[in-house]
């Protein structure tokens, strides 16, 4: 069973279905059997059911529903500690709620899958069926590898647009949303989206691209899109803008890293009316003479931030704003305020400057062994010259100008803003971004994502959702040990490890029992924000 969604185009009205397949026997096809449900609010996604299907819906309802809790059938033990951890985190982040909302047929097949991701580290789905016999979880019962095919494969764009829209909405306009890409490679040669490009890990294998969303105050992802393997950074910006006008969001604040920057994509930040904090490279015209004028200031005492360890002065610019009209055949021009934040840092200036001294080192090798890579081609021509005679032979000859025009900029740094005027403030929230880095760290390593194990793009579609899904919930408890100072004494798995222990007795005679709690395990659930089982 799935849902289906139909949009009307005399009235704008979209009609949701449920949607049943069945197997024709006489026509020996499958067909399918659709039932209105409701109308979806374009302002809420949310379903208002009619009045047909309530009725309907709330007299099954009120024949299945059988009085007090389901009878205990048999004797059993598992561990409940870490899942009941989980279970909490869901209603906390209502993560739980949204996916009821979006898959009411599905949601605990999905929610089991997504703890067995979490607790069982680096391990494939054909162990799910060994785990879930001994572990308390939503769905309570196996899941083959067919049936999470199935699963993944019946996750629709609607569904996930809607999940998207119910997650964003719970954190619109508190914090700035962290906006990065990754590159998750992949031996498929099926997949239409896997294609060779620039990887972010110099992995030689073709990939996809995949985008993620975090809040910066919450440390949650609420957003991911997939994008073929050779689509740069710089080009996804406007198809963000464009997807956030889809979902409904407005306004919304986004720190961006200087692979993202443009002038256009600048421009289409100050069409939309949202705030933004991109890093800016140092080489911009604009930038460039700022820095040239700035540069004896920016190190006075006075422009040092000591917990940061970082000299920063903001300087206010007027960008330059343009916007083609197509209708009218013309660019509309005129003046916007920005805010551009100069820094500069000595530790950051001497890590620079040993990065380049081994990157040049590997630039001369190459040009003295002739084996060239293809991505450093500019930098040969930039930074060496090179000879060749029959009598001496190749001889590789450094450009010093070249090389100390470089080491000028080396300690400093820029961010430009249309919002923030406070440089060590703008550094702040643009160093949250780090998050991104670190959910991506989690979905490849812990969530066990570095590479595509799939065959179709709806099982990628599907899988990537639920992977997802279980990002949320270890990025709300990786940023819990993180406050609170878990990590000190803990490390994840050991942290989940510690919880598993915590056992769960079912028996007919006697109901069921939790096991002894310590109070290490007590001291646990109250840093991360859960109360202690008990029944």
């Amino acid at each position: 069973m799935g849902i289906v969604y139909q949009k009307n185009k005399k009235t704008g009205i979209t009609y949701v279905y449920n949607n049943q397949a069945y197997w024709d026997k006489e026509k020996q096809q499958s067909r399918a059997k659709r039932t209105l449900i409701g109308k979806l609010d374009p302002d809420t996604g949310e379903i208002l059911p009619t009045r047909s299907y309530r009725k309907d819906t709330e007299q099954k309802d009120s024949i299945s529903k059988k009085p007090g809790p389901v009878p205990i059938t048999k004797i059993r033990r598992d561990f409940y500690g870490a899942c009941y951890l989980l279970d909490q985190v869901g209603k906390i982040t209502e993560v739980e709620a949204d996916l009821k909302a979006c898959f009411p047929d599905r949601y605990r097949m999905i929610l089991s899958i997504a703890y067995y991701l979490i607790l069982e580290e680096n391990n494939s789905l054909s162990r799910f069926s060994h785990w879930q016999r001994l572990h308390v979880h939503p769905y309570g019962e196996d899941i083959p590898s067919q049936r999470s095919s199935e699963l993944f494969q019946s996750i629709s764009e609607e569904e996930r647009m809607m999940f998207f829209k119910k997650q964003g909405r719970r954190r619109i306009e508190k914090e700035y949303w962290a906006f990065d890409i990754t590159s998750i490679s992949s031996y498929s040669e099926t997949l239409s989206q896997v294609k060779k490009g620039r990887n972010k890990e110099y992995d030689r294998l073709p990939h996809i691209n995949l985008a993620l969303l975090f809040g910066e105050q919450s440390g949650l992802p609420f957003y991911y899109r997939k994008l073929p393997g050779n689509i740069t950074d710089v080009k996804t910006v406007k198809q963000l803008m464009a997807e956030f006008n889809v979902m409904g969001y407005k306004k919304v604040s986004v720190l961006l890293d200087r692979g993202f920057y443009s002038r256009e994509n600048i421009n289409l930040l100050f069409k939309n009316h949202q705030k933004f904090i991109v890093g800016v490279k140092l080489n911009l015209n604009y930038v460039k003479e700022i820095v040239e004028e700035e540069r004896e200031n920016l190190q006075l005492w006075s422009n040092l931030q000591p917990q940061f360890r970082v000299y920063g002065l903001c300087r206010t610019i007027q960008w330059d704003y343009e916007q083609e009209r197509p209708n009218k055949g013309d660019v509309l021009s005129s003046k916007r305020r920005a805010y551009l934040h100069l820094f500069y840092n000595g530790e950051k200036a001497a890590r620079d400057q040993a990065e380049m001294n081994d990157y040049l080192s590997r630039l001369y090798n190459d040009l003295v062994n002739n084996t060239r890579e293809e991505y450093r081609m500019k930098d040969y021509d930039r930074f060496f010259t090179v000879t060749s005679t029959p009598k001496r032979g190749r001889k590789v000859t450094p450009k010093e100008e070249a090389m100390r025009e470089a080491a000028r900029n080396y300690g400093y740094f820029a961010l430009l803003s249309n919002e923030v005027n406070d440089p060590f403030e703008a550094l702040s929230l643009y160093r949250s971004k780090d998050i991104v880095e670190k959910g991506f760290g989690n979905l490849k390593d812990r969530l066990n994502f570095r590479r595509m194990q799939v065959s179709s793009e709806l099982s990628l579609n599907g899988k990537l959702f639920v992977e997802f899904v279980a990002l949320i919930y270890l990025s709300y408890i990786k940023k819990k040990m993180q406050d609170t100072c878990l990590f000190e004494n803990w490390t994840l798995q050991g942290l989940l490890d510690e919880l598993d222990t915590i056992e769960r007795f079912e028996s007919p005679e006697h109901g069921r029992l939790i096991g002894e709690v310590t109070k290490k395990q007590k001291d646990i659930y109250v840093k991360l924000g859960v109360k202690s089982p008990s029944l």
